[in-house]
């Protein structure tokens, strides 16, 4: 298949950012577009991904460094900014160096404060297309069901407290001050113990390396 260039691959007529913002903007949830560390890193990203701008996840990785929802909780990242750990490249295997080991038949697309991650099914579950979730209290990819365009959507708009619910604890938004770009929250017992969660777990920071290699682990 031909490699498409970045004059290609920005779709002027069919451009979907407009489309994201007012999803962002009419949806429940606060969010916090995070400006891409420069327009090389924009360039770079849509161009080694292959995506066109008329998509979500290609108007995302041109516009953004990528985007904090819900008091940091969710990271969705785009090209790489400020307090944001990577991008959609260094995290898929896509650039040198690499931020992380990339999985496989993935394609990661956020991370959250509990240490959970969001991937891209390109291959790892028969290429289906949706979103799946590493869920740290199960220590397994459970599908959303979602592709990328409904999984920005959820994030917008969906019901982030009834699916963190057994994650998250009275005070959690203050807590994640304690955060600091790149880092996500331990629990002690894990979450995946009978005994952890998150009201009954110790709680501290940790690098998001350390819980993707929980991931990497697993396989």
């Amino acid at each position: 298949m031909r490699t498409l260039t970045v004059d290609e691959l920005v779709d002027q007529d069919n451009h979907a950012w407009e489309e994201v913002k007012n999803i962002l903007q009419e949806g429940d949830n606060p969010y916090r577009i995070v400006s891409a560390e420069s327009e090389s890193a924009r360039v770079d990203t849509l161009y080694r991904l292959q995506v066109s701008t008329k998509s979500y996840l290609g108007t995302v990785a041109y516009e953004t460094g990528g985007i904090i929802f819900d008091h940091g909780w969710i990271t969705l990242l785009g090209a790489g900014g400020a307090g944001i750990y990577g991008s959609l490249t260094s995290w898929n295997g896509l650039q040198e160096p690499a931020s992380v080991s990339a999985l496989e038949g993935m394609l990661i697309v956020a991370y959250d404060a509990a240490g959970g991650f969001f991937g891209l099914d390109t291959g790892k579950f028969g290429r289906s297309g949706h979103i799946y979730y590493f869920a740290p209290d199960t220590l397994e990819w459970e599908s959303t069901e979602l592709a990328y365009s409904g999984f920005l959507n959820w994030l917008a708009e969906g019901d982030l407290s009834l699916f963190y619910q057994t994650f998250r604890w009275n005070g959690w938004q203050a807590d994640m001050e304690q955060l600091q770009p790149g880092e996500v929250f331990a629990y002690y017992p894990p979450l995946w113990t009978q005994e952890g969660g998150g009201e009954t777990s110790h709680k501290s920071p940790i690098n998001v390396t350390e819980a993707w290699q929980t991931v990497i682990d697993r396989g």
